[in-house]
């Protein structure tokens, strides 16, 4: 049976626990199978075409990114929503931590992860990306990298990355201008298999806080990218159907139709805790304290005002922290 990763780091710093209670996930690369799901060196053009949507995914001589290469990606978006929701500025550029990325997506420092790491700068900064996909509202046709560039400032006396600059692409900075993204669970980091990261991401972006969702087997392997016969993929989803291992979500499968279901009800914030956070100062401290739930319910009714406008029926007190967030 797969286990999943254990927990091998123990969040000391601040800075770093309000980012890993909180991780972002952009919808538009959760939605599209951007990333390469193979763990050896990818070297092909990848090309997805649904619903009027054009992907086309070239390699740099390194590959194509993977989706363990995208923990950065989801890294450097946690800060920067964290940022922005403490009124904060951010801009393209980000400067952090290797050891502060490693501590937070939950990684090892033995052996050479930090070459992991400079490998994977190098994957999403040389993999060129030509598609017409919108992020807030812009529909940019282009060939654009994931990454535009990265700079290692600081190695220590045995070549590790100490510190690290990255420019942002406009296609993956607009999503964060524009609150495009959504919470995912900090177990996500703890998933093995590249399918199963995929899986959690689909379900988190289509089932959210509801009940279930449904999907038949052959639309979901096109969603993920795997290009493995139907009857392959078909024994891999019933492995992990076995395993149980997504976070928040259950899977069961009938008749090639896959259902994602909450282990949980999603929590809804009490009167205590809305008590508490309209006392708080900007209620940035609350917002900081919620929980993984609270915050899917917030990305839930921020993306529920953009897509209906004043016919999104909120609840008032959520209207009160969005409209604190500058999400309404």
């Amino acid at each position: 049976m797969n286990k999943l990763l254990p927990y091998r780091n123990k969040q000391t710093n601040f800075f770093i626990c309000d980012i890993a209670d909180t991780f972002k996930d952009d919808m538009a690369s959760m939605e599209h199978p951007i990333f390469s799901l193979n763990k050896a060196i990818d070297l092909r053009v990848l090309r997805y075409e649904r619903n009027n949507v054009v992907i086309e995914v070239s390699p740099s001589a390194k590959g194509l990114a993977t989706i363990y290469d995208k923990d950065i990606l989801l890294y450097l978006a946690s800060a920067l929503v964290n940022a922005k929701n403490n009124n904060e500025a951010i801009s393209k550029v980000v400067k952090f931590s290797a050891y502060d990325y490693l501590v937070a997506t939950n990684k090892s420092f033995g052996g050479t992860q930090y070459q992991v790491f400079k490998d994977g700068l190098e994957r999403l900064a040389g993999t060129r990306i030509q598609s017409n996909i919108k992020t807030n509202s812009v529909e940019i046709t282009s060939n654009f990298g994931l990454i535009e560039s990265f700079t290692i400032i600081k190695e220590n006396s045995k070549n590790k990355a100490i510190a690290v600059e990255v420019v942002l692409s406009e296609w993956f900075y607009n999503s964060i201008l524009g609150n495009e993204v959504l919470t995912i669970h900090k177990d996500y980091f703890r998933l093995r298999k590249p399918t199963e990261r995929r899986l959690y991401e689909l379900a988190r972006k289509h089932c959210g806080n509801q009940p279930s969702w449904k999907i038949k087997l052959s639309t979901i392997q096109e969603k993920i990218g795997i290009t493995s016969q139907l009857k392959q993929f078909r024994y891999n989803i019933k492995a992990i159907i076995e395993d149980n291992h997504l976070p928040e979500y259950n899977i069961s499968m009938e008749n090639d139709v896959v259902t994602f279901s909450r282990k949980q009800p999603p929590k809804l914030i009490s009167n205590y805790q809305f008590s508490k956070t309209t006392q708080a100062a900007n209620t940035t401290e609350a917002i900081n304290q919620s929980s993984n739930d609270e915050m899917n319910i917030l990305d839930e009714y921020a993306l529920a005002r953009r897509r209906f406008g004043d016919i999104a029926v909120i609840p008032e007190e959520y209207v009160f922290i969005l409209k604190q967030q500058g999400r309404w």
